[in-house]
């Protein structure tokens, strides 16, 4: 009989699905409304209820900030009954706030799941970030590689011109310069207001969204979640700090971050075997958002394990009572 203290992924990921999805349904009465944050906490609220439901004994890497700063879902909280393996947890209870409160598209609660001491314990700093889909040649573009060499790097890999070439960058005005350097090449340009671990999981799928790259910098947290659904899905990726300030390095030594300028590979940060879910709260090019009906309220999720490789989409309807 398999110790039960042992990561069952198989056995937890039904689990980690039901946790995105409480989020998405409580994120999803606020669709709109314009208060990000009262979005915020339903999701924060809801997942973390369905989080305490799991034999699981949890604690929180990536979270919504340091204790003081976060009622709920902070980085260090213990989450579970308790009873089960030891486990990290990086989360994003709604990755697309002001989207959620505008309508917009690519609205996702996102979570992930390891072994303890897997999930890198990033700070609540800015990271530089580099994703490509799977297929390509180890390495085959890299953080030292200047925009436009990115570009042609990628294109000979996939024996394409730069043009048929997509560049998935934030909207920012720090990327100003790198959107000018890309267009440069001839490559074409999806900008997207918030959401950048969804960018990046675009890579994994280029053959629907059309996305073969993204760059620029986003939140070091993201990029940890970003990299545990590559791991599934195949597809490579680094990431690298930044810093902006004193504070923000105290951050880092306080995560256990000796090299300030370390280059993190996709491995890198999720060493172990991870388990991914992601629910759509509104509609956007990797999952439906949640649809009300007069009787019930139906979500898409996509469940990822990286031991398998598999990913499973589902709907989830939902009576209401």
């Amino acid at each position: 009989m398999a110790d039960v203290k042992e990561f069952q992924d198989r056995m937890l990921s039904l689990g980690l699905a039901r946790v995105s999805e409480a989020a998405a349904h409580a994120s999803a009465r606020l669709i709109g409304r314009g208060d990000e944050k009262a979005a915020d906490q339903a999701a924060v609220n809801a997942m973390r209820e369905q989080l305490n439901l799991l034999d699981i004994k949890g604690v929180v890497v990536i979270g919504e900030g340091e204790r003081d700063e976060a009622p709920m879902l902070y980085i260090g909280e213990k989450v579970g009954t308790g009873n089960g393996p030891d486990v990290d947890i990086a989360l994003d209870p709604l990755e697309g706030t002001t989207l959620t409160a505008k309508d917009m598209p690519n609205a996702l609660t996102v979570i992930a799941m390891a072994p303890r001491g897997t999930l890198l314990h990033a700070p609540d700093v800015y990271m530089d970030k580099l994703a490509v889909g799977p297929g390509l040649p180890k390495n085959v573009v890299s953080l030292e590689m200047t925009p436009s060499e990115r570009i042609r790097a990628l294109a000979k890999a996939k024996n394409c011109a730069p043009g048929d070439i997509t560049v998935c960058i934030l909207e920012r005005p720090r990327h100003e310069e790198m959107v000018a350097e890309v267009r440069s090449t001839g490559a074409a340009i999806r900008l997207i207001t918030d959401g950048d671990v969804a960018g990046v999981i675009h890579c994994a799928e280029s053959e629907i969204t059309g996305i073969d790259m993204y760059m620029g910098s986003g939140g070091a947290p993201e990029g940890v979640l970003a990299a545990s659904a590559l791991k599934c899905m195949g597809g490579q990726m680094w990431g690298r700090l930044l810093f902006r300030n004193d504070d923000e390095r105290g951050r880092a030594a306080k995560a256990g971050i000796k090299d300030l300028n370390r280059v993190y590979s996709r491995d890198e940060m999720v060493t172990g075997e991870v388990i991914f879910a992601a629910t759509g709260v509104t509609n956007g090019s990797i999952l439906r958002g949640v649809r009300r009906e007069p009787h019930f309220i139906e979500t898409e999720t996509i469940l990822m394990r990286s031991k398998t490789g598999s990913v499973r989409r589902m709907l989830y309807r939902n009576p209401v009572r």
